[in-house]
């Protein structure tokens, strides 16, 4: 398992995929019914995967760690899905998207990986319009687009601002038929607690099920499968604070990692900037506000250091400052591209103006995101629609507001209720957040880890985003791999599963697996500590957000991985968990997830600090431009580092082996990424 081979079809880049699905290895109908499927997540790659498996045939059992499958993550995604349709005849196309996703992702994407994304994204829009998702439509009824970061077209569909909530109602309404037809087994209020890999004879180890815990009894279950699909989402919640919803988290692919699957790119997490400033240490979340506002709103701080600090005391407001001394410093200093750079780059950008003095709030860490010149230039155009001679200001500002609340209402809405402010009337306070990570397990061209028969789909892999992941393409990947991949190339693995008969869960590897997931949680309920899970977690949060976060440094990095060293020996001393195992215990859960992070951690830190490069969203101080027009942005070394970052477990955290997966790029030149 130690050898990376990463399965790419032969070919010209455009013919792979195609060539690839005619040369695969498939199932037969009647073959199918025999064969067992394990899907762990149901967001919008595990409820896609778990519906289009259930229809082609096979047996699948679906599980999630919330109450309903419709809770999954993906349901806070707001902005859009992006495919290449061009129907707004802007010069889009298939090569144009996996040209923006590659260059976007700063040229450490496997290039057959996200062309494929690209070709079927077009595909996934109309299998949800069929399922019935409302994207938005344009006065004539056809489906209409918006810009989002890293692109010069518009080619995001989107429902408003609740875009996640509507494809995974589509992904959700297509899985439950399967489960009325008795096709799915759906365990919601299950969370996988270990893989179980057996070592087979003839084919060498291989997954065959899971261990997975009941949350409401805490009966710890086995479960045996001929293949086992991971779609568990991302790791964001290392930081503590971050976009992901609190349950997030890294458990089901970290156990997978120490069971040999490779963890690819760890580092690389993704700052969103559009997000609502952190106001106090009481927090345990934090709230995105999607890029889509990036459309209309113009993100600014005070270009005078005194009018900044003004704002901080609370002595002026942002709408006393003039035009004439606002900073549109994204407009500045990207004119190409302006206020819809990527996110890696706003949120340096944003980092550097706080860093400078120029911030908004009271922690100096917010910049204005501001709608007053949209609201007024979609005002006049509606007073001309509407043969409206000379409108008054408030006319024209009742009138743009209207079209502003139509297209982001329910943002405005979400901002007002928790920051006490209306955006309509003062410009949105807004600052980078965690939101995503790029990293994850290590998959070949087929999904499959480094344990046959283990599958990562979605955020749980690594695939296609490179370093930085470009707005509204991680619900274009997670239905890709879902509805459009895993159907295909999964078959090719179970093909030599028909005969196998249904996998018994009696087997020493699954006694062995379950007792170690018996025996830590006998370990957290009898620990005799005296502190919370939630206070490690903060602690790890600090250390990953201060000195692997948005800018990372050597000695920064180096000081970390001692601090998680400390905080994870304490928190096997010290930490408390109050409750029993056969019970609905959320300390017992937390516990367990933030031993997990206190892991992974480690490796992140291991990751950045080998990295010695400034690429998308891992940035290390040292490696970055010092002079010429782009000055203080990410210096790449592809002669040394083009590559996939694969990690090994290599028995205790903090020790794994690197193996390396060379990006060769034939499409896409190599070149300094610039937006200017």
């Amino acid at each position: 398992m130690s050898k990376l081979d990463s399965k790419i079809p032969p070919g010209p880049i455009d013919k792979k995929w195609t060539y690839h699905k005619g040369h695969m290895r498939i199932v037969a109908p009647a073959n199918k019914r025999r064969i067992d499927v394990i899907v762990v997540g149901t967001g919008l790659a595990g409820g896609a995967a778990a519906a289009s498996l259930a229809e082609m045939g096979y047996n699948v059992k679906a599980f999630c760690f919330q109450d309903s499958a419709r809770r999954a993550h993906s349901i806070a995604a707001q902005g859009g899905i992006n495919a290449a349709k061009n129907y707004m005849n802007d010069g889009d196309s298939t090569y144009r998207l996996f040209y923006d996703t590659v260059k976007g992702g700063d040229y450490r994407a496997r290039e057959a990986n996200v062309y494929r994304l690209a070709e079927v994204s077009a595909n996934i829009i109309d299998q949800c319009v069929a399922q019935g998702v409302p994207f938005a439509r344009d006065y004539g009824g056809l489906l209409d687009n918006r810009s989002f970061g890293g692109v010069q077209v518009s080619r995001t569909f989107y429902a408003r601002g609740q875009t996640g909530q509507q494809l995974l109602l589509g992904a959700y309404s297509a899985l439950m038929r399967q489960v009325g037809k008795g096709a799915v087994q759906m365990f919601d209020r299950h969370e996988m607690l270990d893989v179980v890999v057996v070592n087979d004879e003839k084919r060498g180890p291989m997954a065959r099920g899971i261990i997975a815990r009941n949350l409401i009894t805490g009966e710890i279950e086995r479960h045996g499968a001929h293949a086992v699909l991971l779609c568990t989402g991302g790791y964001g919640n290392v930081f503590f604070l971050s976009t992901n919803a609190m349950g997030s988290n890294v458990t089901a692919a970290w156990k997978a990692h120490k069971r040999g699957a490779f963890f690819g790119n760890p580092c690389y997490t993704q700052i969103h900037p559009t997000c609502i400033p952190v106001s106090g240490t009481h927090q345990s979340k934090l709230t995105l506000m999607s890029e889509s506002l990036r459309n209309d709103g113009r993100i600014w701080v005070p270009a005078k250091l005194e009018d900044a600090k003004a704002i901080r005391e609370g002595k002026k407001k942002g709408s006393d400052i003039p035009e004439a001394d606002r900073d549109y410093y994204l407009e500045r200093r990207y004119p190409a591209f302006g206020n819809l750079v990527p996110r890696d780059v706003a949120s340096r950008a944003a980092k550097e103006r706080c860093d400078a003095g120029y911030g908004v709030n009271k922690t100096g860490e917010a910049v204005y995101l501001d709608f007053s010149a949209a609201i007024e230039r979609y005002g006049k155009l509606q007073a001309n629609v509407l043969k409206i001679e000379n409108p008054s200001k408030e006319k024209i500002t009742e009138l743009g507001r209207a079209v502003v609340s139509e297209k982001y209402g329910n943002l405005f809405d979400m901002y007002e209720n928790i920051v006490g402010e209306n955006p309509y009337d003062h410009a949105m306070k807004i600052y980078p957040a965690v939101h995503y990570t790029m990293g994850g397990l290590w998959v070949d061209y087929n999904l499959q880890t480094t344990v046959p028969g283990l599958f990562a789909l979605g955020e749980a892999n690594f695939s296609d985003h490179g370093a930085n992941r470009l707005g509204a393409s991680a619900l274009m990947q997670g239905l890709a791999d879902g509805y459009f991949v895993i159907p295909y190339t999964v078959g090719d693995y179970l093909a030599d599963d028909i005969r196998t008969g249904p996998i018994k869960t009696d087997t020493p590897e699954f006694v062995a697996a379950e007792k170690e997931v018996k025996d830590r949680i006998n370990h957290f309920l009898n620990n005799k500590g005296t502190k919370p899970v939630d206070d490690f977690h903060r602690a790890l949060g600090k250390v990953m957000w201060d000195k692997c976060g948005m800018a990372r440094n050597e000695q920064g990095l180096k000081q970390a991985i001692q601090e998680i060293r400390a905080i994870r020996e304490d928190f096997w001393k010290n930490v408390r968990v109050p409750g029993k195992a056969n019970e609905f215990n959320q300390e017992l859960e937390k516990a367990g997830r933030v031993a997990d992070f206190l892991e992974l951690g480690e490796l992140m830190c291991m990751d950045a600090l080998h990295r010695n490069e400034s690429c998308g969203g891992h940035f290390r101080e040292e490696y970055q431009e010092m002079e010429g027009p782009q000055q203080g942005e990410a210096k790449r070394d592809d002669a040394n580092f083009a590559y996939v970052a694969a990690w090994e477990w290599l028995g205790e955290a903090g020790k794994a082996e690197l193996h390396k997966e060379p990006l060769t790029f034939e499409e896409v030149k190599l070149t300094q990424r610039s937006y200017k």
